[in-house]
């Protein structure tokens, strides 16, 4: 009888505390640049049922090798994007970014346009679908390696979307990725971006957030930038760290224990948010 007791009780605090958290959403995103439909995972705070209000928008990018539902089924803790909407009353957008998409508009490649996507495709979607504040002052985006890349990389050429953008081991020198493994590897990699034979360093270095300080100085933004200091991407951060200070540019820069692991991005992404949600309350759109 007291098993069944705990048995019930445990069921019984499980169902409540499931009512209580945040959900997730499976959205379907057309993209009429690339003709193909998508999916992005969204994360309302329990709150949002509740309420009438419009909320701010977390853009959250995974990574190369990854898709859209990375960051709800590979941390550690698997509640962490869903406690995340929850403490800070923020809508968590997770869109698909292919395998090796860099999140670039690709120049030989009609179907893979993810640039457009994102900055076209998919903010319009998920603002006529949800409650969002659909403008810059609520709307963030970041991400972690080719995430990161993008987030930076999105937010520098379209500063107009977004009020402030992070970055986690970010990816942002991608012809150094060239030197990780052999060149016929690498190109089969990002064929679908460059071409099955590969790129010139030029064009690499054209789309490379570390080629875009001066936009990103143009820019203003609240940046925020970590690199463990085990990872294989940390002196590809630091060169741009380097450069941002050289050239006077605010930002948040931090270098933890960890690698490029799954244990290192579970640790940064709450600082990530934090340092939104300072922006959004600045904006004056923060949900209390």
């Amino acid at each position: 009888m007291k098993k069944l007791q705990i048995l019930i009780f445990t069921a019984l605090f499980a169902t409540i505390f499931s009512a209580q958290a945040a959900k997730v959403d499976s959205l379907d995103i057309y993209s009429t640049a690339m003709d193909k439909t998508y999916k992005a995972a969204v994360v309302l705070p329990n709150s949002y049922t509740k309420s009438k209000t419009n909320y701010p928008v977390v853009y959250l990018l995974h990574g190369a090798y990854g898709h859209f539902r990375d960051w709800l089924k590979s941390t550690p803790d698997k509640m962490l994007v869903h406690n995340l909407a929850d403490q800070y009353n923020i809508i968590i957008v997770m869109p698909e970014g292919e395998n090796f998409s860099f999140y670039l508009d690709s120049p030989v490649n009609k179907g893979s346009q993810f640039e457009t996507y994102i900055t076209k495709e998919v903010i319009q979607k998920i603002d006529k679908t949800y409650r969002t504040i659909a403008n810059k002052n609520g709307r963030v985006i970041t991400g972690l390696s080719m995430g990161g890349h993008g987030a930076l990389y999105l937010s520098t050429r379209h500063p107009e979307l977004f009020a402030a953008a992070g970055s986690m081991s970010g990816a942002v020198d991608m012809g150094s990725i060239r030197n990780r493994d052999t060149p016929e590897k690498i190109n089969q990699l990002m064929a679908s971006v460059f071409g099955p034979e590969g790129a010139s360093q030029e064009v690499y270095d054209s789309h490379a957030v570390l080629g875009m300080v001066h936009k990103i100085k143009a820019n203003n933004l609240p940046l925020m930038i970590d690199c463990g200091v085990d990872d294989f991407l940390i002196e590809h951060n630091r060169e741009l760290h380097r450069r941002m200070v050289y050239a006077k540019i605010p930002h948040d820069y931090t270098e933890r224990a960890g690698a490029h692991t799954w244990e290192y991005w579970e640790n940064a992404l709450p600082y990530h948010i934090l340092f939104f949600d300072k922006i959004f309350k600045k904006n004056g759109v923060a949900v209390q």
